[in-house]
């Protein structure tokens, strides 16, 4: 099992959390973004530059993920071709995205999409607190004891 995150729009609070994680199981971890990425001198943490454009870091994600691996993403059309794969995938505010979850979730994200479209809503998700860090590294702390 290795941990893939798409690095872009992820905290780099949430990083700082996977580096540990990494360090301490030595677990494989690639980050992927398209601009460079400050990451910890170990062999266990790899970063991948993408170009920019749209979803090619997602593609990349996809192209690598294997069954059994944990994708680190806020990206739930990513999350569900994750899933898809037989893999597993966690936003950073802990939330397990699973097959009995996910359609629910893309159906609620393509409805507030379409609600920003028509201008009904602006603005995105709230800044990270520190309960949702605290429920991030719960989250990612129970599936690493479980599947490690």
């Amino acid at each position: 099992m290795k941990i893939l995150v798409d690095a872009d729009a992820c905290p780099n609070v949430i990083k700082e959390i996977l580096f540990r994680a990494s360090k301490r199981l030595s677990m494989n971890m690639i980050l992927f973004a398209n601009h460079p990425l400050t990451i910890p001198k170990t062999p266990f943490i790899k970063f991948m530059q993408v170009s920019k454009g749209f979803d090619v870091a997602d593609d990349e994600i996809i192209k690598m993920v294997l069954p059994g691996d944990l994708v680190i993403t806020a990206d739930i059309p990513l999350a569900d071709s994750v899933i898809d794969k037989n893999a597993t995938a966690i936003n950073p505010r802990g939330m397990l995205y699973t097959k009995e979850n996910i359609k629910q979730r893309l159906g609620m994200r393509n409805f507030m999409e379409e609600l920003r479209g028509m201008g009904k809503i602006t603005g995105g998700p709230s800044s990270l607190n520190k309960q949702d860090l605290q429920e991030f590294a719960n989250a990612l702390d129970a599936y690493l004891a479980k599947h490690k």
